[in-house]
């Protein structure tokens, strides 16, 4: 009624919906004890509530991102009775942010600051801000993370299979390699063929059931241990490709 003398100019949508999907962040990390501290260089700006945003090697953090993620961390300040000064948002991606960088400088007129090769800090806001390129993540210092990736060299797919094989098998772990292979696969093969790394990329191999390129007699070793680590029927023949009677006989030795 107030604006009836505009209202062939205007729209209105009482009780409108934003959004038709739960409202989700990537990953929340919280310090249970707030006087820690963290040392590593992605970790540096966290306080008590860290937010962060992934995205996948073939996407990137938009404007339209950047304030998605900053809406998320209003609202979980607000629903959880948190401190805004508690929060801090990080964002990480495998491109150079330069179209989002540029409208922080020019139109929210923050300053960019740059404390490592790969991560920018970004000053002028309440909330502890950053944006890290994970294409330059070192793999000595932030090996799972650079991981993530689809562009993974043969040294990196070897550093990670060894550290996979150290650590103890767990459904994380396995679901992480699989990704990791599916998106590098050519790396994987480079790998494969070179002496000194197989019995570790073996591991690789029965964790992620990347066997559709290797013979029969291959498949049949790797469907065993595949067994040994309790993985199903099902999974097994989906990746190995192998008869589900043959399988079914591994399973009965």
């Amino acid at each position: 009624m107030e604006l009836e003398d505009y209202k062939d100019a205007l729209e209105f949508h009482a009780e409108y919906p934003l959004t038709s999907e739960p409202l989700k962040i990537d990953c929340v990390v919280i310090k249970k004890a707030k006087d820690v501290i963290i040392k590593k260089n992605i970790a540096a700006i966290f306080r008590e509530v860290n937010l962060l945003e992934y995205k996948n090697p073939l996407d990137y953090v938009s404007v339209a991102d950047f304030y998605k993620v900053y809406a998320y961390a209003c609202l979980y300040s607000s629903l959880e009775n948190i401190p805004i000064t508690s929060l801090t948002i990080s964002f990480v991606e495998s491109r150079f942010p330069k179209e989002l960088l540029d409208h922080l400088q020019k139109v929210r007129a923050y300053m960019l600051e740059k404390n490592s090769p790969v991560i920018y800090t970004i000053k002028g806001d309440i909330l502890p801000i950053q944006i890290i390129d994970s294409r330059q993540l070192s793999a000595d210092e932030n090996l799972w993370l650079k991981g993530l990736s689809n562009k993974l060299d043969t040294l990196s797919v070897i550093q990670i299979s060894d550290k996979v094989a150290r650590r103890k098998k767990n459904l994380k772990v396995k679901a992480y390699m699989d990704v990791l292979t599916r998106a590098n696969f050519h790396a994987i093969e480079e790998a494969m063929n070179m002496s000194s790394p197989a019995k570790s990329l073996e591991e690789v191999m029965e964790r992620t059931g990347f066997t559709a390129r290797v013979e029969e007699r291959k498949a049949l070793a790797i469907a065993q241990n595949m067994i040994n680590l309790g993985l199903p029927l099902e999974t097994i023949v989906s990746a190995t490709r192998l008869d589900i009677e043959r399988v079914k006989e591994l399973y009965q030795k």
